[in-house]
């Protein structure tokens, strides 16, 4: 079990941190549909505590730590998400999918929307943790590279399969085998994060866009594409196109996809790097090709005719934000049941016809189509098996990767 240690944020992670927090993933809000990880390095509310300053190394735990499980004599679940990442009402105030499930149940939630961060958030979590206390929380969505941190600090419980049915079966294919949860112990996706390839055929007239290389290397696009500037997704995208696998990749095939993007810097072909605010530059026209997160694709397409998506033969990247049980919470076997009610179809649909992400429930599809035949069909939201096929995540980073690679990506955007 890895011993917390405060990190040491070099000048590439704060650089890294900081574009994140001011235009990329969490810039956006949930119903511009996406936010942030921060690529692994921490965002300006949690900076004080993985810097060198923050809590000394006292931390260790074991892993999976439980109190007493409460949930036969306390009826109620306490569960913390991100803002807009739930589906509501017209009133803007209940949230009906919650409701019927205390309506089964009888357990009720307190649903928390004090997620705004991953790292701001674990700022919040991590005295608790480290010091073997309870948090307050039976349920917490991370994005994947700190629900990775969380189970190696052995600070989140194992779940136990006999109270997830649903979720064991209606689990994704694309989403079961992360290497920083194999086989889905200690998580569950509450969405999926997809990075495409994003046009605008106004602005294209009539090239033909399908690879990123067709972004790099057609002439007549030069000065009208765009890459992000979260280095998982530019450099995850980039391995694929040059048929390495963003799972396996090593320290010379980064530096190669560093390569080939710096003769793009070089030659003017990349018009520049963007956060969220490429959703501007590919309305407009002023790119006419970008990397871009499938959640904004959807509004994006629904506003605009003439934006519109391709998924590379290729393949292309894939995050998830996950559902964990930390140690000490009182009623793990009532959390369970939550996660395992939102792998029910029916539930699932509602949540996916409201906030339009990547749900990760397979088999939704007739359900959601009794919401919304749109939603139904919309392949960024519902993967079918061949798009599914495509989809690859980015493999976890040592610390010391996670250092050399962020200031070369750094370097390369000029950040």
């Amino acid at each position: 079990m890895e011993q917390y240690e405060p990190d040491r944020l070099s000048p590439a992670q704060v650089a890294a941190m900081r574009r994140s927090y001011t235009n990329g993933r969490a810039a956006l809000t949930r119903r511009s549909l996406l936010r942030a990880s921060a690529g692994g390095a921490l965002a300006v509310g949690g900076l004080g505590t993985l810097s060198a300053c923050g809590i000394p190394a006292a931390g260790k735990t074991e892993g999976g730590v439980s109190s007493e499980d409460r949930s036969k004599e306390e009826k109620k679940i306490a569960f913390s998400n991100w803002t807009e990442y739930m589906d509501v009402d017209e009133s803007g105030r209940r949230h009906p999918t919650l409701e019927a499930f205390t309506k089964r149940t009888g357990i009720k939630v307190t649903y928390t929307e004090d997620i705004n961060d991953n790292s701001e958030f674990f700022g919040k979590i991590q005295p608790q943790l480290a010091a073997g206390q309870e948090t307050g929380r039976d349920i917490i969505v991370l994005t994947d590279w700190l629900a990775a941190r969380l189970i190696r600090l052995g600070w989140v419980q194992k779940l136990d399969p006999a109270n997830l049915p649903h979720a064991f079966a209606h689990l994704s294919p694309q989403f079961r085998t992360p290497d920083w949860d194999p086989g889905r112990a200690y998580s569950y996706p509450w969405q999926g994060i997809s990075t495409v390839i994003a046009y605008n055929k106004k602005a294209l007239d009539g090239v033909e866009v399908k690879t990123v290389s067709d972004l790099l290397d057609n002439p007549k696009l030069k000065g009208r594409v765009g890459f992000l500037t979260e280095m998982r997704d530019t450099i995850g995208m980039m391995l694929l196109d040059m048929d390495k696998d963003p799972a396996r990749f090593s320290d010379d095939d980064y530096d190669a996809a560093i390569a080939r993007l710096q003769k793009g810097v070089d030659s003017g072909q990349i018009r520049r790097f963007t956060g969220n605010d490429y959703t501007a530059d590919i309305t407009k026209g002023d790119f006419a090709a970008c990397l871009a997160w499938a959640g904004d694709v959807v509004q994006l397409k629904a506003d605009n005719p003439d934006v519109d998506f391709v998924i590379p033969d290729s393949g292309y990247i894939t995050s998830s934000d996950n559902m964990l049980v930390p140690n000490k919470a009182r009623h793990k076997a009532n959390a369970e049941r939550l996660i395992d009610y939102y792998y029910e179809p029916a539930p699932a649909a509602e949540l996916a016809a409201y906030i339009n992400f990547v749900c990760p429930v397979d088999g939704v599809k007739g359900e959601l189509a009794k919401i919304d035949e749109d939603a139904a069909n919309n392949p960024l939201i519902i993967p079918d098996k061949a798009m599914q096929a495509l989809s690859r995540a980015f493999r976890s980073l040592s610390a010391k990767e996670e250092t050399a690679y962020e200031e070369k990506f750094a370097k390369l955007t000029g950040a």
